[in-house]
């Protein structure tokens, strides 16, 4: 259903006002397959040379989705490709709006995830054991060393996984960085009493990047804290918000969701890839709504939340006034942000958010009636 709505916001939302000249890579799963993905690593390229990407939701491929698509394969991630190639953090940030209070009610101030987007269980080696095995780890440099790990009396399963200092400091870097211009707390977390060196290894970088940007911390007004992981999320219960919780790759693929279901839907979630070279991708936080997209085939109405698309498209359309130092787009995206905040404060929402609404809503509305009535705000907004 991502894409189905893609089309109607660019239709409905941003072509009529913005004459805006767009590279385009098909990234459905169909095209994906007859490139064998070499369109995923094409457009990480161009985001890498013209700075800002702007993406839809994709199909990551299960056993059933590959049956369903006669695809050559499973093919992994495009997100996973694209942050690879750009080195990338990613940072999702909820929408506060008014009338969707959050579940929990100490939340005052937006918290943002940034997550590690490489390496551990995402870029690892499994193995199912069939009979009896002893597993071993074999380091090949001038040493050869051997590490054993495990002996299998019977069937079993491993996993190898791993990461560098390189993805690691970039990572550290973007999320003070990221902090700093946000002015807000920053937090790591990670579980270095059990994993003293593959998670003592990122509590280390980001203890000395820290360091290094002390200085900066102190004249932003901001502070630096490193929590294990299970009193991370004790606390963020207790917090009134208003900070970034930058999260190891796991970690931070849950406690997004967490995050964002906290603070009302994923429809309310914004996603940003963020390279240390200054390259942006934005995206929504949620996934295909496949279940959705199902029920548009057959005619019937749906009533998806296009919200954290549209600011996709806001956060881009905005980076490239940015960058461009055109003041005109920066304010039209600025402008239909406050419009979408406008429909729903004004009563006016999708099915997700209707049983959330303080004060209650009596109803819903398809996704097409939703976006035209933040067309409606959006052109009055135009019009002052």
């Amino acid at each position: 259903m991502a894409r189905v709505m893609w089309k109607w916001i660019k239709e409905e939302l941003i072509f009529p006002y913005l004459d805006i000249p767009i590279i385009y890579f098909d990234l459905g799963i169909e095209n994906r397959d007859r490139t064998d993905d070499m369109v995923t690593l094409e457009s990480a390229k161009a985001i890498k040379e013209y700075k800002v990407g702007v993406k839809c939701a994709t199909i990551t491929p299960d056993d059933e989705r590959v049956k369903e698509y006669n695809l050559k394969r499973a093919w992994k991630s495009p997100n996973a490709t694209i942050r690879a190639y750009l080195d990338g953090t990613v940072f999702r940030k909820p929408i506060i709006v008014k009338n969707i209070p959050p579940f929990v009610r100490t939340w005052k101030k937006p918290i943002i995830i940034g997550r590690h987007a490489y390496g551990d269980i995402y870029n690892a080696f499994e193995y199912k054991v069939e009979g009896n095995v002893s597993l071993e780890v074999s380091l090949k440099n001038s040493e050869n060393k051997n590490f054993s790990v495990h002996n299998f009396d019977g069937k079993g399963v491993f996993m190898v996984i791993h990461n560098t200092e390189k993805s690691i400091r970039s990572f550290a870097k973007s999320c003070i960085n990221y902090a700093l211009s946000e002015k807000v707390d920053l937090w790591f977390s990670a579980k270095d009493t059990i994993s003293k060196i593959y998670h003592g290894f990122f509590k280390e970088i980001f203890r000395d990047e820290v360091e290094k940007r002390k200085k900066d911390f102190e004249n932003s007004g901001i502070s630096y804290r490193y929590f294990l992981i299970d009193d991370a999320v004790a606390q963020i219960i207790k917090s009134e918000g208003g900070i970034l919780w930058a999260c190891m790759n796991y970690e931070g693929d849950v406690m997004s969701d967490m995050i964002a279901a906290g603070f009302g839907s994923l429809g309310l979630m914004t996603s940003v890839l963020v390279s240390p070279s200054g390259e942006y991708e934005y995206e929504a936080a949620h996934g295909t709504v496949r279940r959705h997209y199902y029920e548009y085939l057959k005619g019937n109405k749906t009533s998806t939340n296009p919200t954290a698309s549209i600011f996709a498209w806001t956060g881009g359309i905005r980076k490239r006034g940015e960058l461009d130092g055109d003041r005109d787009v920066i304010e039209f995206a600025d402008k239909l942000e406050k419009s979408v905040i406008m429909t729903i404060e004004g009563g006016i929402m999708t099915k997700d958010l209707q049983p959330l609404a303080v004060p209650p809503v009596d109803k819903y509305v398809d996704t097409e009636t939703f976006i035209k009535s933040i067309k409606e705000n959006l052109e009055k907004l135009l019009e002052k």
